[in-house]
């Protein structure tokens, strides 16, 4: 049987298990298990369900319009006063958002999602205000009733340098973010991440797992973007080495549902940084299968960690994937954690590799040394 194996503890990882429903299966066969049910996970997996959970809760957020035909979707793009934001509601590997400059491009991206480009994923489209300031991830671990923050973390959608290009699952990140003061912290605990884990409970869902909020500080506040029901990627990378051997422990805690709430995480006074290498052509189409040479010298503060790589018949390790490789450094600040990863990737090569050369730009001071 599967409780033979003595396990004590399951996390899991990717959102499509979680939105269907691992998490319910593993606990009613009394599994621990870090990760929320099915019902928590719509937070992620229904873009237009966590909109209308955001909106009850008062929880604040970006104007949204939910439309499922082209006629609909012509009438609000024509009238919107400002630029909007194009979604498909369903999960889309992070590669379901749009920022387009117009009007004529907005209603083309939306036809193109309702007519079947992400599939079932993109029956329902969300329209949504677009709204402005610089980006922040913060991930709270619940146990359904408490949390805990760990460090937030900034990261870079675009696929260009200078934030430009389309949207990805993310090009490298930086944590912790010296963006937010402890105001703003505070302010973000009461308007947004207390109601929803208050709404959670009003709801009777049993939420045991990470909360990612996706926020944007506006000039009039900060504003969720979307939550994510699991670690995400690449700002996971970029935290965990600077958790110590502790965070396990409080993963079981979450799982049982008995968080103190005050339990220390932090092993490190370092600063942690991870560019991604992807292929090129990515996010949309690439060639994989081009041999990984690594040639950089180990050190305890180098992670690299594979997304989209596998092993060919030879024993090479292979690009498999749009992301390959998310090259993470810790250092006592943040340009010596940045030129660290730089000068790793300049030591990794295969066929097409590329990355942005300005991740963490925002707290570097020198962030064009990889190029001198």
């Amino acid at each position: 049987t599967l409780n033979s194996l003595e396990i004590d503890l399951i996390i899991i990882g990717p959102e499509i298990p979680l939105a269907n429903g691992l998490g319910d299966f593993l606990r009613s066969n009394d599994f621990h298990v870090f990760g929320p049910n099915s019902d928590g996970a719509k937070l992620e997996s229904s873009k237009s369900w966590a909109k209308s959970f955001m909106r009850e809760a008062n929880i604040p957020t970006a104007k949204f319009w939910k439309v499922s035909s082209v006629e609909e979707s012509e009438k609000i793009i024509s009238k919107a006063p400002f630029p909007l934001v194009v979604k498909a509601d369903g999960l889309a590997s992070g590669k379901g958002v749009f920022i387009p400059e117009t009007k004529e491009d907005t209603l083309k991206i939306t036809k193109e999602i309702i007519k079947g480009k992400f599939g079932v994923s993109g029956k329902i489209v969300l329209l949504e205000e677009k709204i402005e300031g610089p980006e922040i991830s913060i991930f709270a671990l619940c146990d359904s009733k408490r949390y805990i923050l760990l460090p937030s973390a900034q990261d870079h959608k675009r696929i260009k340098e200078n934030d430009k290009g389309l949207n990805t699952g993310g090009m490298g990140a930086y944590s912790p973010t010296p963006i937010l003061s402890k105001e703003e912290l505070s302010k973000i605990r009461k308007e947004i991440i207390e109601p929803t884990i208050n709404e959670l409970i009003k709801r009777k869902i049993e939420y045991k797992g990470v909360l990612y909020f996706g926020l944007m500080i506006t000039k009039s506040g900060p504003k969720v973007i979307e939550y994510n029901c699991r670690f995400g990627d690449p700002e996971c990378q970029t935290i965990m080495p600077l958790m110590d051997i502790n965070f396990v422990n409080v993963l079981y805690k979450c799982a049982r549902g008995n968080l103190k709430g005050d339990e220390e995480l932090l092993s490190s006074s370092k600063v942690s940084g991870c560019v991604i290498a992807a292929s090129k052509g990515y996010p949309e189409k690439y060639d994989v299968g081009f041999p990984i040479a690594f040639n950089y010298k180990e050190s305890e503060d180098i992670q690299i960690f594979h997304s989209g790589t596998s092993i060919n018949n030879e024993g090479e390790i292979i690009s498999d994937g749009g992301r390959v490789l998310s090259v993470v450094c810790q250092g006592k600040d943040f340009d010596s954690a940045f030129n660290m990863a730089y000068k790793v990737l300049r030591d990794i090569h295969f066929n097409g590799m590329y990355y942005r050369r300005d991740i963490g730009h925002q707290v570097r001071k020198n962030y064009f040394y990889e190029e001198g």
